[in-house]
C-alpha cells in the first residue's frame, strides 16, 4: 500500500479556532481524520505532520523519502519565503501537491507569491478543508 505524507505548517494546529471565517471551523484533528478515510477508501495509507518549526518541517520531509510515495503539503506562511522548505522538497524527489484553504489570490498581495510552487506537482487553494481532499485525489492520479 503507497503511503503519502500530509503536512501542515505553522499555525494550521489552531484550525477551526483560527479565524474561521477564512479557515473554517472543522479542527484539524477532524480535517486529518477525513483525510485519512479517503486515503484508506483509494488504497492509501496516511501518514500526518503539523509542526510549526520549519526545520522540523525539512527533517519530516527528508524522512518521508524512505517510505513515502508522495507529499500533501500546507506550509502556511512558509509558502511564501521559505526557501529552505522549496529546497527539501525539490530534494526528495517525491511528487508534492501544495493545499491552501483559503483563496490566497483574494487576500492579502504577500499571499499571492509561493516559492513552494516551482518544485510542486500542483498546487490546490480556495476550497476549504475540501482543498486537502482535492489534492488526494491529485496524489492518487500521480502514484496510482
Amino acid at each position: 500500500m503507497k503511503k503519502i505524507l500530509l503536512i501542515h505548517g505553522p499555525n494550521l494546529n489552531l484550525t477551526g479556532l483560527r479565524e474561521p471565517g477564512v479557515y473554517g471551523t472543522d479542527t484539524l484533528a477532524a480535517i486529518n481524520a477525513e483525510v485519512v478515510t479517503k486515503c484508506e477508501r483509494l488504497g492509501m495509507e496516511c501518514a500526518v505532520f503539523q509542526s510549526s518549526s520549519e526545520g522540523a518541517l525539512i527533517d519530516r520531509i527528508h524522512a518521508a523519502r524512505e517510505d513515502c510515495a508522495a507529499i500533501i503539503f500546507n506550509a502556511g506562511a512558509y509558502t511564501h519565503y521559505s526557501y529552505a522548505l522549496r529546497d527539501a522538497i525539490s530534494a526528495v524527489c517525491l511528487p508534492c501537491v501544495e493545499v491552501h484553504m483559503s483563496n490566497v489570490y483574494k487576500r492579502e498581495e504577500f499571499r499571492h507569491h509561493s516559492v513552494l510552487a516551482p518544485v510542486c506537482a500542483g498546487v490546490i487553494a480556495g476550497f476549504g478543508k475540501h482543498s486537502y481532499l482535492l489534492a488526494v485525489d491529485a496524489v492518487k492520479a500521480i502514484i496510482g
